[in-house]
């Protein structure tokens, strides 16, 4: 995976200034993210969703149930972008179009592939899980068999802050 703007499929940063290029403090935002958008693409129609997620250090996950849009499509095209972000608020200004979003966020390139080892499922359950509670969970065989976990091995990231 490239953490540097020079594999990113979009280039180099335009603003310097608000790139983050220190990679702990990327794995810091995806830590404290509670959800991801994940940004598909149907043919030439785009389709984004926020989804509950994990991430092991390296790849990330999220859980769906087997049917359903964002599974036809990863059947079709497995390629995907990802978005977490932390820190939001409203950075004002005395002119109406000089407002500014303050944020720390990460945006990720890669490939989504469908995760079918019961016990690779349940770890990241488990991952996914310990973001909301410190409870632990059995996973009934029948709650297993209709959820599909979906992993994402990046091919590129990249962090961007504005406000700090």
């Amino acid at each position: 995976m490239h953490d540097m703007p020079e594999g990113h499929p979009h280039g180099a940063m335009r603003r310097k200034d608000r790139e983050i290029i220190d990679r702990a403090e990327i794995d810091e935002i995806i830590g404290a993210a509670k959800m991801m958008h994940l940004a598909l693409a149907d043919g030439n129609i785009p389709f984004l969703v926020p989804v509950f997620f994990a991430y092991d250090g390296k790849a990330f996950y999220f859980h769906s149930s087997q049917k359903g849009t964002k599974i036809e499509i990863l059947k079709r095209n497995n390629n995907v972008c990802i978005e977490v972000s932390i820190d939001h608020g409203v950075i004002p200004d005395e002119m109406p179009c000089d407002f500014e979003a303050r944020h720390r966020t990460v945006i990720g390139f890669g490939k989504a592939a469908f995760v079918t080892d019961e016990a690779e499922k349940i770890r990241v359950l488990d991952m996914i899980v310990a973001k909301f509670t410190s409870r632990k969970f059995e996973y009934p065989k029948s709650n297993l068999d209709r959820t599909m976990v979906v992993r994402i091995d990046l091919e590129s990231i990249k962090g961007k802050k504005h406000g700090f």
